[in-house]
């Protein structure tokens, strides 16, 4: 199973799509934190695009936990979350708060849309491995199969500016240690 954590309005095709919501096209409703209808060892990818930032600081390591169970060997966890440092690198070019004000503490629109942790690579890597994670790495959204699908971990500043804009998503990936 390739699994899209946290979907939203963002199907993707031969994906499974989860979300907490009931939404159209969605093919499991569930929490993110525990996947209670997902299988241990079900997921050969897990996908969560700008969803790992809502979960509280002391909440990540339980949760990474969680999806390290519902992969298989081997299995990759993709994650995409705003890049904290990229954030500091914007607001010191630009002064523009507004800017970051998403990036930063989410769309406040729903009841889940709050962020409640920051992440830079260093930090982001080390709790993956300290998790159960290895071979981490950045993936580019142009080379994977749902790069086609605009979601935030194609955010860039100036907003949509893909070409010479500032990438503001840290998309990271690790592999499950045995």
């Amino acid at each position: 199973m390739k699994l899209h954590v946290g979907c939203g309005s963002k199907i993707f095709p031969g994906w499974t799509n989860l979300d907490i919501d009931d939404l159209p096209n969605v093919d499991i409703i569930d929490d993110a934190r525990t996947l209670s209808k997902v299988l241990d060892g079900s997921c050969e990818i897990i996908y969560a695009c700008h969803i790992f930032e809502h979960l509280g600081r002391h909440e990540v390591e339980n949760v990474l936990q969680v999806w390290n169970k519902k992969l298989v060997k081997n299995g990759i966890l993709r994650l995409a979350v705003p890049d904290f440092e990229k954030t500091i690198t914007w607001y010191q070019k630009t002064s523009k708060l507004e800017d970051l004000l998403g990036l930063l503490i989410g769309g406040q629109k729903t009841n889940f849309d709050f962020h409640k942790m920051i992440f830079d690579k260093k930090y982001l890597s080390s709790i993956l491995i300290k998790n159960g994670f290895s071979d981490i790495q950045e993936w580019d959204w142009r080379k994977v199969d749902h790069g086609h699908i605009d979601d935030y971990s194609q955010a860039y500043l100036p907003h949509m500016d893909k070409e010479n804009g500032l990438l503001m998503s840290l998309n990271i990936e690790a592999k499950k240690i045995n």
